[in-house]
């Protein structure tokens, strides 16, 4: 199997420029390409992650990776996939999240000379001069054909603003741009970018001319990772200090039966002779699925030590019973009243819930227990000394903390 049917067989590819070209480019390890990563946030999260196990398989077979940190088109918001405006940040806001991001990604993609290259389009984006931007680029462009996009019908109704109207051609001259300075000749990213993406490609073939083989490749990759990428209470992050390696080992180990081997064939590195092989797996063998599943992937953003560890506690806390190292949540002294604190001010403490409202929901439906027991009572409280040696505080099935006295 080469590695496109491989990138097939494993659900990853939506649609393609110029399929027999990229086949060959990528089989063969001659491709240069690019993923593109807005840091709007302070850390990469799940659909982040999807995007660099694919870098990481590419390169894995010789191809180059051209990471793109987007400290430009961040100033301006990607509207796809949006129903409203993304929020402004500064530029210093930006640049840390930019460093930020860096040193998460150099756990997957190896840099270095005649490796990936990491380049931020702040560098080359804050320096154009609008007049020429439009007499160089904005000519490329039909008005008509870019208000059809997907990306932007969405947004019509509402209101689309001119600011975020130019985000696909800003996107469309970073490949542009990286295609004569790096020798880029392939794009990569979530299926919703399809249209931002073709314009890149139309562009330098109409500034460079035909012969100018500048390929896009959509995979299905940024509407499973919205899809997957949230929880109840918020996003799934790569860093540890956001989403503990446990957390991140348990989202995985309570995804939905029907996602479980689609999440083992686009994310690990498991050979896909033995994911064929788990296709007739149905019941107890599916929880089976699952923890392979969280494992593989929490050893590779967290390491096999944090991976070992969520699997033992995982199994401690959900099979025998036995102390576990699970994730815990500080009570402070001053949260006490009395010297006892009540189940509602605990939930939300413990991020449990993101009110005291949910907390009482939670109780009334009776999805709340406490070391096992449901608790049926909202005034129910919990003394100092009680807390001294932490309780397991649990939200449903899926959700819990280690509440301890500090």
């Amino acid at each position: 199997m080469t590695l496109y049917e491989e990138l097939i067989a494993r659900g990853l590819v939506a649609q393609v420029t110029d399929e027999a070209h990229i086949s060959d480019m990528i089989n063969n390890g001659k491709a240069t390409f690019y993923i593109g990563f807005d840091p709007t946030a302070d850390s990469l999260h799940v659909g982040h992650f999807m995007a660099l196990c694919l870098m990481k398989r590419l390169q894995m077979a010789g191809n180059k990776p051209v990471v793109l940190i987007g400290g430009g088109t961040a100033m301006i918001g990607d509207p796809s996939g949006r129903t409203d405006m993304r929020s402004m940040m500064t530029r210093e806001t930006i640049q840390h999240n930019c460093d930020c991001f860096k040193k998460q990604m150099e756990r997957f993609i190896e840099f270095g000379e005649g490796k990936a290259i990491m380049v931020n389009n702040a560098d080359w984006l804050l320096d154009l001069n609008y007049v020429e931007v439009l007499r160089e680029v904005g000519a490329c462009f039909s008005v008509n054909n870019m208000l059809r996009a997907e990306c932007y019908k969405q947004r019509m109704e509402k209101g689309l603003s001119f600011l975020e109207f130019n985000y696909m051609i800003m996107q469309s001259y970073d490949f542009y741009y990286l295609y004569q300075k790096y020798g880029c000749n392939m794009q990569f990213g979530g299926n919703d970018q399809w249209s931002n993406m073709l314009g890149g490609t139309e562009l330098i073939r109409r500034k460079l001319g035909k012969d100018a083989h500048a390929m896009t490749i959509t995979l299905l990759l940024n509407s499973e990772g919205k899809k997957m990428g949230k929880t109840a209470s918020g996003a799934v992050w790569l860093d540890p200090n956001k989403t503990t390696p446990y957390d991140f080992y348990q989202y995985w180990r309570n995804v939905e039966d029907a996602d479980v081997l689609k999440c083992i064939r686009m994310l690990t590195f498991l050979p896909m002779e033995q994911i064929e092989a788990m296709d007739s797996w149905e019941g107890s063998q599916l929880n089976t699925a699952k923890e392979i599943l969280a494992y593989e992937l929490t050893k590779l953003v967290h390491g096999e030590e944090e991976a070992n560890k969520a699997q033992a506690s995982a199994k401690a806390l959900f099979g025998a019973g036995a102390d576990a190292d699970i994730p815990t949540a500080d009570i402070a002294e001053s949260d006490l009243i009395d010297g006892a604190i009540d189940i509602l001010t605990i939930l939300v403490k413990a991020g449990l819930v993101p009110s005291k409202s949910e907390a009482r929901r939670a109780v009334d439906q009776g999805g709340v227990t406490v070391e096992g027991e449901k608790v049926t009572d909202i005034k129910a409280t919990y003394t100092a000394d009680t807390l001294k040696n932490g309780i397991v505080v649990r939200r449903g099935k899926k959700a819990f903390k280690k509440v301890v006295l500090n």
